[in-house]
Order: structure tokens, then C-alpha cells, then sequence
């Protein structure tokens, strides 16, 4: 096994194992999605959703529950100086940024596992439109996972940085909440899924994650020196 991939996966291990044992992260993502779904039903008086309501309220959502994971990425490497360990590592310095994206978007996916799910049973009068939903929900963690990793790293040492997050973040990720908005919105309409623009959106998702992913990864070597 190369260096590179000895250390991407003692970082992906090591990070997973602490929130395991931690539990500092997952919970509150989880509990800040569920709690928000309790206030949209009984605040927007509404037992059902649909179309646009429907993505927006559940991307929305997500995308805030996001944030408290993306907030604490890095904060082991910042407070027990992990960064300067990895400088002084023979590894390519991306192998961080990868790393790290990973993490996050296990993060993702283990919430989503979670508050989909729910969302279904609180709004949702058909399922039909759930299991078509994976790739765009594979697609949204990838894209919020390499530019959250990306800003996270940026932030980390400010402190600000609880600031900092949603500031840089949530400008940037307006075309990926638009994209998987869009797309679920074609899926969770009333009437049943439709198909037809849902595949412009799926390449418009992965054109933004491929450009997010090649900057992350080109830049994150000099954001790690600084």
C-alpha cells in the first residue's frame, strides 16, 4: 500500500472511530433536521408537501444541518496540531482534502439515512419518488462535501469561524441547491415522478461537483501551508 493511501485511510479511520466514540457531530445534525421538519409541519399548519415545497423545505434543511458538520471538519487538526503533523508528513498534502471529504460525506449520508426518511412520513403522501432520489442525493454530499472541506479548511484557524462557514459557504452553494432542488422537486411532485428534466439537472449537479472537487483539490495544498 502506498503512503498516500496508508494515510488517507488512517485519516478517514481515525476521524469515523471519533465521532463513534465522541458522538460530537451526528446527533445535532440529526437533531437540527428533525427539529426543523416539527417546526415546518406544525408552524406551516401543512401535513403534506409537494414539488418545489417539498425540495426546497428537505434541501433547505439539509443544507443548514450541513453546516454544523462542516463547522467541525478540522477542529481535531486545529486543536491538537494535527495540521502541523501532516505537513511534516511524506504525503501528498491532498490526501487531507480527500480524506476529509470523505468523512464529511460519510457525515451526509449517515444524516440523510436518518431525516429522509422522516421527512416522508411527515410530508410525503407517496414514496415512489425516494429511491430515484439517490443519485441526487449522492451527487448534493459529494458537491457539499469538497467545497465545505475546501472552506472549512479556510476558516478553521479563524476565530470566526463560526462565522466564516455559512458566510463563504452559502453564496457558493447556491447552484447546487438550486440543481437538487430542481431535480427533487420533478420527483416529489403530487401527481408522481416525473422524469423529463430530471436528467438536465443530474448533469447540471455533477458538472458543479467536478469543478468544486478539481479547485478543492488543486488549491487545498496552499491553504494547508498557510
Amino acid at each position: 500500500m502506498t503512503p498516500s493511501r496508508s494515510a488517507f485511510g488512517a485519516i478517514v479511520a481515525k476521524d469515523l472511530r471519533t465521532e463513534l466514540r465522541t458522538m460530537q457531530s451526528l446527533p445535532a445534525m440529526v437533531l437540527f433536521a428533525v427539529t426543523t421538519f416539527v417546526i415546518f409541519r406544525y408552524g406551516l399548519d401543512r401535513t403534506a408537501l409537494s414539488g418545489s415545497l417539498a425540495g426546497g423545505g428537505l434541501w433547505t434543511t439539509l443544507l443548514f444541518a450541513a453546516g454544523l458538520g462542516i463547522n467541525r471538519i478540522f477542529l481535531a487538526e486545529r486543536e491538537e496540531g494535527g495540521f502541523d503533523a501532516f505537513r511534516l508528513a511524506p504525503v501528498d498534502r491532498g490526501v487531507l482534502f480527500v480524506a476529509k471529504a470523505t468523512v464529511l460525506f460519510v457525515y451526509l449520508a449517515a444524516v440523510e439515512l436518518v431525516v429522509v426518511p422522516i421527512f416522508a412520513i411527515f410530508f410525503l403522501s407517496t414514496w415512489s419518488g425516494l429511491l430515484p432520489m439517490l443519485p441526487i442525493l449522492a451527487g448534493a454530499n459529494l458537491g457539499l462535501a469538497v467545497l465545505g472541506t475546501l472552506i472549512s479548511s479556510m476558516a478553521v484557524n479563524s476565530r470566526a469561524r463560526d462565522l466564516l462557514v455559512p458566510l463563504l459557504l452559502l453564496p457558493l452553494v447556491v447552484p447546487l441547491m438550486i440543481a437538487v432542488t430542481a431535480a427533487t422537486a420533478h420527483l416529489l411532485d403530487a401527481a408522481g415522478p416525473d422524469f423529463e428534466k430530471f436528467g438536465t439537472w443530474l448533469l447540471v449537479l455533477a458538472l458543479y461537483d467536478g469543478i468544486f472537487a478539481l479547485i478543492g483539490y488543486a488549491v487545498f495544498e496552499f491553504l494547508l501551508e498557510d
